[in-house]
């Protein structure tokens, strides 16, 4: 396994990566909301990359990880500054990004951003939950919390709550993408489950539509979970990854 490398990050902090050498473009993991690069997806691909003598990069963002910093302080901004330095620090040449959740956001956000991205692969992709999702699902005291107090927190699925602060909202939305054009002219896979607790059902559709491609391909996968973790579902990241990137 390769070692843990880091590089200082836009906001000074410490970033944590792994980069497996190997022939590109080079795979680039973008985790989740709260999630980090041991996560079941990255360390899965990381292995099945390795095996077919494929580049790959996993690593976490500032509050995540291995990675300095809190997570209550950091905002999709910082973290998609932070891909973006660990992306260009690590690699050369084209990338094959895959973003799972918040992650797909991130990789939609880099695709404007990088001129090498050679595809992209969203795993239950979450663009602008943090206005369609948290703020649209907000009570009016509970948005009164997040802007007077500062922060809200919300129970989780997936162990600690999570804390919603005002500079995520706020932040959240000078990084929208699906309220302007987001081209991308490569490859795009985007793969969805049924029974995903956390992306509402309509949200896939609409990034389909959205994405100004020529090869956009959405995937829905009958009672699959947010996770998508299941050995069915990481078979078809597999194939995903192999479509977009060579």
């Amino acid at each position: 396994m390769a070692p843990t490398s880091f590089v200082v990050g836009p906001s000074g902090r410490r970033l944590a990566y792994v980069k497996s050498d190997g022939d590109g473009p080079c795979i680039v993991f973008l985790p989740g909301y709260k999630s980090d690069m041991e996560g079941t997806k990255a360390v899965h691909l990381e292995a099945w990359a390795q095996a077919r003598g494929r580049a790959f990069l996993r690593f976490d963002y500032s509050g995540h990880g291995a990675s300095a910093g809190r997570f209550e302080d950091g905002a999709i901004g910082d973290w998609a500054a932070d891909a973006q330095a660990v992306i260009e620090a690590a690699t050369g040449g084209p990338v094959v990004l895959v973003g799972s959740s918040m992650g797909g956001w991130i990789g939609c956000l880099l695709t404007q951003r990088l001129t090498r991205v050679a595809g992209f692969v969203g795993i239950a992709a979450a663009p602008d939950f943090t206005e369609d999702s948290f703020w649209a699902g907000f009570s009016d005291e509970e948005r009164g919390k997040v802007m007077e107090d500062g922060a809200l927190s919300l129970p989780s699925d997936y162990g600690e709550p999570y804390i919603v602060t005002r500079r995520l909202i706020e932040d959240g939305r000078e990084n929208l993408v699906m309220r302007a054009a987001l081209p991308m002219p490569f490859p795009v896979r985007l793969l969805q489950g049924t029974k995903d607790e956390a992306v509402a059902g309509d949200v896939p559709l609409r990034l389909l539509d959205h994405i100004d491609g020529d090869d956009v391909r959405l995937t829905l996968v009958k009672d699959a979970d947010h996770r998508f973790s299941t050995p069915a579902c990481l078979s078809l990241v597999e194939q995903a990854i192999t479509e977009v990137g060579g």
